[in-house]
């Protein structure tokens, strides 16, 4: 049985924070591709979520938006995708003040050789980046990268969105190699004054799941913004549909769709909530939230 992580009262709230998007396809005069990256400022406290897919991407547009890099000690990969874990490398080598503790969930590591029996990206260069000084930090339940920052862990699969190709393959931990369901996929989130915030990289434990879960972890608590990929792409109007149901009863607000989202699926979610252009969107390289709302840019 599930029980509450945080009890009533000892939830701690963050009171001011800023997401900016570093790496997603849209881009206006920054750099953009498949990928997704962003830094998350909350309070005192900052991490790199996902560092893109590209080797300089990240670190160009950072520099492109005067964002400093410098003494960030955590960096978050939601999963184990190149698009996700490109940049790391790159970004370690010019910001050795930072990214020192990289948080993974559990199974990020597992063997899935391709065809031409290659491994992954983030496998092939485990020990290049722990000889970079990166220690890696496991997770497989929810649990406080910092203070008032929480990490879902491994995502149950309550709901049948299977957010992912199928056609993967895995070593799992028994030696077995299965369907690659991408075990590890784990968001960011943090609680508010209004509610909680949601980070995700590509949500391949499904939204609906992931949002489930976080209620449990914080309960009686609205989700109120989500920002992120969400692999909604290609999904038909049932889907969408029943998907923007469950986001409403969980209280999202504020949807900025961006990577895997796709286009026309963040437009039907945003219909189908029946939310504002200013509210739901899709994000682009340099799109922010904070507290007050949603900063899109040029690409609004």
């Amino acid at each position: 049985m599930f029980f509450p992580i945080v009890s009533f009262g000892q939830n701690t709230k963050i009171k001011d924070f800023k997401i900016t998007i570093l790496s997603t396809m849209l881009s206006d005069t920054h750099i953009g591709e498949w990928g997704f990256s962003a830094l998350i400022e909350a309070d005192e406290k900052k991490i790199l979520f996902d560092t893109g897919s590209r080797e300089k991407t990240v670190l160009q547009n950072a520099k492109e938006l005067n964002i400093n890099l410098d003494s960030i000690d955590n960096v978050y990969l939601s999963h184990n995708h190149k698009d996700h874990t490109g940049g790391l490398i790159t970004l370690r080598e010019n910001h050795p003040t930072s990214f020192s503790n990289a948080h993974i969930g559990e199974g990020i590591f597992y063997s899935r050789p391709n065809a031409a029996d290659i491994e992954h990206y983030i496998l092939s260069n485990k020990n290049t980046l722990e000889k970079l000084g990166i220690n890696f930090i496991t997770h497989t339940n929810p649990a406080q990268v910092l203070p008032g920052l929480w990490t879902t862990g491994q995502v149950p699969r309550k709901y049948d969105e299977k957010n992912w190709s199928e056609l993967g393959k895995m070593i799992d931990s028994n030696g077995n190699k299965v369907e690659d369901i991408i075990p590890e996929d784990q968001s960011l989130f943090f609680d508010t004054d209004n509610g909680i915030v949601l980070i995700s990289g590509c949500g391949h434990a499904g939204i609906i799941n992931t949002l489930d879960y976080v209620s449990k972890i914080i309960p009686n608590r609205p989700i109120y913004k989500i920002i992120g990929g969400f692999h909604l792409l290609n999904l038909n109007d049932d889907k969408l549909k029943w998907t923007a149901k469950q986001m409403g009863k969980f209280g999202v607000k504020y949807f900025v769709g961006a990577h895997c989202t796709g286009l026309n699926s963040t437009y039907s979610i945003r219909d189908f909530m029946n939310l504002s252009s200013k509210n739901a969107l899709i994000g682009s390289v340099g799109t922010y939230i904070t507290k007050i709302g949603i900063f899109p840019g040029y690409m609004e």
